[in-house]
């Protein structure tokens, strides 16, 4: 009998594996990375995911080059016609463009991808079932707890005829990986800071004659039908298949934002799309689909006793951009160093060194990333900083770098003083700024 249960294998019998060491709860990018990471170090991992392989995700299907660089680390297979290689971004601000490869560095490779998340989830939990992994799918996991402790995990399997069969884990850790709206963590008290600052998306796929495109695009000034600014951006991710990935997404840090409808965001972008994508809402292949993403590590605490979350189940979304799996990827790395250590040892009190590597990994840059998202709320400061980008090459190649938070250690120097611009521009506006320099 196959001893892993991947989309399409054969059910396990759940004698095989009763209490793994850590059992993974979220088998997507984050929940799938940690399984693969774990069983390569020969722990006993269980990852459970809710739904059925393949399954979709709202997502923009976009991998940066800090994703590739995680990805190609855990022997993903780059040639599968599911992925499509993107060299860069095209960025709009209105009718300005601009065009910026993706940097050389000394890392991270120079090229990205876009793959949709029913094939990618799939492919790299089958990685994980190689490395020893069970991967249980249509498993939906909830927390146990006595006196206010995660004691266990119950597990409610849905069988072919609809029944639901109820089976419960003791693992020595458990693994949160279950998303941005993390259940499970939320039993276990996690919560978001309200202070902090968190996106709205809203995708769908759309036919295109211009899908085998091999850039990104993003529109950072949409424009309804009577010219008025909306408070929201936009992009395209080519699937290199026949269809692309079009979205707009929104902050909460925007005038108005509980007021927001992402979804007209999205009409007024796509009507407002360059002719070479040949796209209206009329060409949609699915209805837009859409989500709350929280950013800038803005869910905690992210250690429990015998529990650590990773992902977006940890608020683990660069707002500068709203990417998140690459850092789900990453975060799952992290934690499952310092899982081995806790097991290793027999220490527990070793897994709250992660919040401290988050930090250390992070910290200085999701402060910025927060000033920064502040800024761009209003208005002014948008307009400003986009018509003085957008003119310059140089600055955007820059820009870019930063967004995507691919910057060479020697590059943290000028990041500084970026940062203090940034500052700025929240503390006193746009027009101040210009008037000093």
């Amino acid at each position: 009998m196959n001893s892993h249960w991947i989309y399409g294998a054969p059910n396990l019998t759940h004698s095989m594996n009763p209490n793994p060491q850590v059992l993974v709860v979220g088998g997507g990018p984050g929940g799938a990375a940690a399984g693969y990471w774990l069983a390569k170090a020969g722990v006993s991992v269980t990852v459970v995911e809710k739904k059925k392989y393949p399954r979709d995700k709202t997502c923009g299907d976009g991998l940066t080059p800090r994703a590739i660089h995680q990805l190609l680390a855990m022997g993903f297979e780059f040639d599968i016609p599911t992925m499509h290689r993107i060299n860069g971004l095209r960025a709009y601000a209105g009718s300005s463009k601009i065009e910026i490869p993706w940097p050389e560095h000394t890392i991270y490779p120079n090229w990205g991808g876009v793959i949709r998340r029913a094939d990618l989830d799939m492919d790299v939990a089958q990685l994980a079932a190689k490395q020893g992994a069970v991967v249980r799918d249509g498993t939906e996991a909830h927390a146990v707890l006595e006196d206010g402790v995660l004691a266990g995990v119950e597990l409610k399997i849905k069988g072919e005829s609809g029944e639901i069969e109820t089976e419960r884990l003791e693992p020595d850790i458990v693994v949160v990986a279950d998303g941005s709206l993390s259940r499970f963590g939320r039993a276990l008290g996690t919560e978001r800071r309200r202070d902090y600052p968190y996106g709205m998306a809203v995708r769908g796929y759309f036919e295109s004659p211009n899908s085998h495109d091999d850039m990104l695009e993003s529109q950072l000034h949409i424009m309804d039908s009577q010219g008025r600014t909306m408070p929201g951006y936009g992009w395209i991710f080519p699937l290199g298949d026949g269809t692309i990935n079009v979205g707009a997404g929104a902050l909460s840090s925007f005038k108005g934002w509980k007021d927001i409808n992402t979804s007209r965001i999205l009409e007024s972008y796509v009507d407002g799309l360059p002719g070479y994508w040949e796209v209206t809402m009329d060409s949609k292949l699915t209805r837009p689909l859409g989500g709350k993403l929280p950013m800038a590590m803005s869910v905690g605490p992210k250690v429990g006793r015998n529990w650590i979350a990773i992902g977006d189940a940890s608020g683990a979304v660069n707002p500068f951009n709203g990417e998140g799996i690459d850092y789900a990827y990453e975060t799952a790395r992290l934690a499952s160093g310092y899982i081995i250590e806790a097991l290793g040892s027999g220490d527990l009190t070793r897994l709250r060194r992660y919040e401290d590597a988050l930090e250390d990994e992070y910290g200085d840059y999701h402060r910025v990333a927060r000033a920064f998202v502040i800024a761009v709320g209003n208005p002014a400061v948008m307009r400003t900083l986009t018509s003085i980008g957008i003119r310059s090459k140089p600055l955007m190649e820059w820009v870019l770098k930063v967004m995507a938070n691919l910057l060479e250690p020697e590059e943290f120097g000028m990041a500084e003083r970026v940062y203090h611009i940034i500052e700025k521009l929240v503390k006193v506006g746009p027009e101040p700024l210009i008037r000093s320099r």
